[in-house]
């Protein structure tokens, strides 16, 4: 049977129409989806720089939904999730892109430590730990580390925080010298609620070797001294304390007092507060010194020059201790509760940081959980 060339002739050209119509085809739908894409994208952006969380996430998942071989999208709207406090919705998107085989290792790492960030923000400090171990040796090494600490101080786990501390210090991370102290006067406070003095000392020991001219460890050391009976080593501590850092030493003049009194060197603390009162006076200093004469502050020669130097409503009140031959006690009473009431909102500590406030003075923030934050000189007296 002859065959028909007029046949080929005529499939050729059909042949090569419908594959250009294929190709224009897919060539649409690239540049539609392409074009679709950064859209949602940018419209995404936009709503979020407008703070409508909301409507950004709607927009990043559409974004998602018509590429979702982005990475950079999965890593936005994870961040988004956590930001907004939905961290299993995070969790599920950085899992997700842990569990792609063709993810880079650069992403790959970026997306263990956002899951690592979820479990932390999430509380759930166990997955967190486990998480950021993973990423020791990689380019997160530092800020994983760094990440630790926090927790374990956090978990008050006072030896894995020292640990690594000391491993963050050796890799030229920073200097964690002031933080090891407080992280051995921790230790100390736990050994002194178990009645263990010998590890109390030890750990003292340890916290002034870190950082000799921190206030904290020789406060607690002449505490300690008390507690077993040697005021005068308590005093000594206190007296090294007061020429080192006069700042911190406002909270121990209760200590100095006492220590002073056991240990029969009253002249000499006198002399010391005297000083100081003419240096930094403040109510708490004349109270102090006012305690080692046996008189009240009302009946202080130095209770003027206080008022004149540092008025405050503190020392109004210690105005209003006295007798007073003009007014009746009863309106003195109602003086002082008056006064009183104003006073208190002043008559507190403040953190630096995040200003967090707090009628008793905290070396550790509990709002911002950082350290030494919290001047040693009450509001009013900033």
């Amino acid at each position: 049977m002859d065959f028909d060339l007029s046949w080929l002739l005529l499939a050729l050209p059909a042949a090569f129409a419908l594959g250009w119509l294929a190709s224009r085809f897919d060539l649409r739908q690239l540049r539609r989806e392409t074009r679709d894409a950064p859209r949602a994208y940018f419209k995404g952006l936009s709503l979020l720089l407008s703070e409508q969380q909301d409507k950004a996430i709607d927009a990043f998942i559409e974004a998602v939904q018509n590429d979702p071989d982005t990475v950079d999208l999965h890593f936005a709207l994870g961040g988004l999730f956590r930001r907004r406090g939905e961290f299993e919705r995070a969790v599920r998107v950085h899992e997700h892109l842990l569990r792609r085989a063709d993810l880079a290792m650069a992403d790959r790492e970026r997306a263990q430590h956002a899951l690592a960030q979820d479990y932390m923000k999430a509380g759930l400090f166990d997955r967190a730990e486990a998480a950021f171990l993973v990423l020791e040796g990689t380019a997160y090494d530092t800020e994983s580390r760094l990440a630790r600490l926090s927790l374990y101080e956090r978990s008050r786990d006072w030896p894995a925080a020292t640990a690594m501390a000391e491993q963050l210090e050796t890799r030229g991370a920073g200097v964690f010298s002031g933080r090891m102290a407080h992280y051995r006067c921790e230790m100390g406070l736990e050994a002194e609620a178990r009645g263990d003095e010998a590890a109390v000392s030890s750990a003292l020991r340890l916290a002034l070797a870190a950082a000799p001219e921190a206030a904290r460890p020789r406060l607690l050391s002449a505490r300690h001294h008390a507690r077993q009976g040697r005021p005068a080593q308590a005093l000594a501590e206190l007296e090294d304390l007061l020429q080192r850092d006069p700042e911190h030493f406002l909270l121990a003049l209760d200590d100095f007092a006492t220590a002073a009194r056991d240990a029969g060197r009253l002249d000499t603390a006198q002399r010391m507060l005297a000083d100081l009162f003419e240096r930094q006076p403040s109510v708490d200093v004349l109270r102090a010194l006012c305690r080692l004469q046996g008189i009240v502050p009302a009946q202080s020669p130095l209770l003027d020059t206080l008022i004149e130097r540092q008025p405050s409503l503190s020392a109004v009140q210690v105005v209003l201790e006295a007798p007073n031959p003009v007014l009746s006690a009863e309106r003195v009473a109602g003086l002082r509760r008056a006064v009183q009431r104003a006073a208190t909102p002043l008559q507190r500590y403040r953190c630096t940081h995040c200003g967090f406030e707090a009628q008793r003075h905290f070396w550790q923030c509990p709002g911002c959980l950082s350290w030494d934050s919290f001047p040693p000189r009450r509001i009013e007296q900033a």
